[in-house]
């Protein structure tokens, strides 16, 4: 499949989640702290808007991140003051099925965008540069892993798409260290979860994996 495709198949899995929601389930908690279905719908909203900007933004290359660099490149910001001014944006909307509105407007756009985009071209996000591909590949992975964040209480909600599951595991592959070696009982999306801090490892997994914790960067 192609970055474009696995955009479109990215975004078309968050939307599969959040179009059926009612207000209510638009509330409930996700593995985000602090932030309820919606706020975290914002966010991946936000991502996409950017996307549009990005995909209009060319500039010469070579690139000075890749996929897996870029969020090792990404600065740190307090959790706590991020998540309060996302949940205040959100809440400026009249009603939860606002942002949903706005996001299937939104997020066919942007796969849009990224299949005329040409993949031998380079743009630039958030003060770095990357290949059209790489950047793709930083959109689906984001959105792979927030569409597991998102069905944290929504146990009937469908499963991210084969295709972008595999392009947001093989970004994690690359935060990995070459010493760290994925236990084999992991799932994909354990291994996001538990890669990404938002699982804890089991005690077994803890001692095997203790020396090398710092390889399983949080994204």
């Amino acid at each position: 499949m192609t970055a474009p495709g696995a955009l479109a198949a990215a975004y078309g899995g968050i939307t599969a989640v959040v179009s059926p929601l009612s207000g209510d389930d638009l509330l409930r908690p996700t593995r985000c702290r602090g932030w309820v279905v919606a706020d975290l719908l914002f966010h991946v909203l936000c991502d996409a808007q950017r996307a549009l900007v990005t995909f209009a933004s060319p500039v010469p290359g070579p690139s000075d991140v890749d996929q897996v660099s870029y969020w090792q490149a990404f600065p740190s910001e307090p959790v706590d003051l991020s998540a309060w001014a996302l949940r205040r944006s959100a809440a400026a909307f009249p009603s939860p099925r606002a942002i949903v509105a706005l996001w299937t407007e939104t997020a066919p756009a942007a796969v849009r965008a990224a299949s005329l985009a040409s993949p031998e071209s380079f743009v630039t996000t958030q003060g770095h540069v990357l290949s059209v591909p790489d950047f793709e590949a930083t959109l689906v992975t984001e959105a792979v892993i927030h569409h597991l964040d998102l069905t944290l209480d929504l146990p009937s909600a469908p499963a991210p798409d084969p295709a972008a599951l595999a392009v947001a595991v093989s970004t994690m592959d690359g935060l990995m260290t070459d010493d760290v070696v994925r236990p084999a009982a992991w799932s994909d999306a354990d291994f996001l979860l538990k890669a990404s801090g938002r699982l804890p490892l089991e005690p077994r997994e803890r001692v095997e994996l203790a020396p090398r914790l710092a390889a399983l960067k949080p994204i």
